[in-house]
């Protein structure tokens, strides 16, 4: 009897420590904005580390444009290339764990986007077609922007 208790009291603990943990995984580190968007609340490193994420974004994004204005597919690949999923790969677990899903969902999105853009430069494809691709992303970008705010968590 004695067993059935403590392996009921350990299988309660256990989905308590999931469910808390899928809420966090969920939610992320959030709270309201002073501007109607959510605040992520982050140490001072990783809200740099996001931002010069998106810098970088958005300086593949004008690699992109310029080599699209001037029909250089070559410099198109190589800019898209540079935001693509293996950049993704640098966040480090505890600070995914603070962002949103849906940020996180929209911001792995962006980078499958930028290998997409690539591989379509690769291929060769029509400029307008690759400029299409490019603004699909960017309202991506605008989305998030609009949602989320990045705040210091004193």
């Amino acid at each position: 009897m004695k067993s059935n208790k403590l392996a009921l009291l350990a299988l309660l603990l256990w989905t308590l420590t999931i469910s808390v943990f899928a809420w966090f995984f969920i939610r992320g580190n959030t709270t309201s904005g002073t501007d109607g968007r959510t605040a992520i609340l982050l140490q001072a490193s990783e809200r740099d580390l996001i931002l010069s994420e998106m810098r970088h974004l958005l300086s593949s994004t004008q690699g992109i444009i310029a080599g699209v204005s001037r029909g250089d597919m070559k410099q198109v690949k190589e800019a898209a290339s540079a935001a693509g999923m293996a950049v993704a790969a640098d966040a480090t677990p505890i600070l995914m764990a603070k962002l949103p899903l849906e940020l996180k969902t929209m911001g792995m999105s962006v980078h499958r986007d930028m290998d997409a853009i690539a591989n379509a430069a690769e291929n060769k494809m029509a400029a307008q077609e690759i400029l299409g691709m490019l603004s699909s992303t960017l309202e991506k970008c605008v989305a998030c922007h609009s949602t989320w705010q990045l705040k210091v968590d004193n």
